[in-house]
């Protein structure tokens, strides 16, 4: 569902963003002029809304004895991207798969494993279907943020507080 988000949306989706986990709704309210209770209805509604679709943990796979990550970029037939994408997230190992809207690369998967082999066997699972592996990168790290759009910043709180 598709619906527009005010200030307090924005507000309270950046610092979930942000710290889902660690962040309470008084800390959200405070930061967006509004009440804790506010703020957890405004959750609800988001999650019920489909705008939040769940909170997930952040792994290190390193520490988890998973030290090498791959970034497969493939291509697969435009009209059949949706089920390579439904196979290829069955495949052991990957973590991510990314479905392009238009492009020669349209799919592109993240994995992660112990060693070459478990490589190998993805690399080998992928041609296995067809798909067509442009390239794979080996990802040191990922960095992740907010997205911007959702940032609060102190002149929008002035103009809630004020209502």
């Amino acid at each position: 569902m598709s619906r527009g988000l005010d200030n307090v949306d924005r507000g309270i989706l950046y610092h979930l963003q942000r710290d889902a986990r660690n962040t309470t709704t008084q800390e959200i309210a405070e930061t967006v002029g509004t009440s804790a209770s506010t703020v957890r209805n405004r959750i609800e509604a988001l999650e019920n809304d489909e705008i939040i679709k769940g909170y997930h943990p952040e792994i290190d796979y390193e520490a988890a004895n998973l030290p090498l990550r791959v970034q497969f970029v493939c291509t697969a037939p435009p009209v059949e991207r949706a089920e390579y994408v439904d196979q290829v997230l069955d495949v052991q190992g990957v973590i991510d798969v990314r479905e392009m809207l238009v492009g020669r690369q349209n799919i592109y998967i993240e994995a992660v494993g112990t060693s070459t082999q478990d490589i190998t066997r993805i690399t080998d699972v992928l041609h296995e279907m067809d798909l067509t592996v442009e390239s794979a990168e080996m990802m040191r790290k990922r960095y992740r943020q907010p997205f911007d759009y959702f940032y609060f910043s102190d002149e929008i709180i002035e103009e809630t507080q004020e209502r």
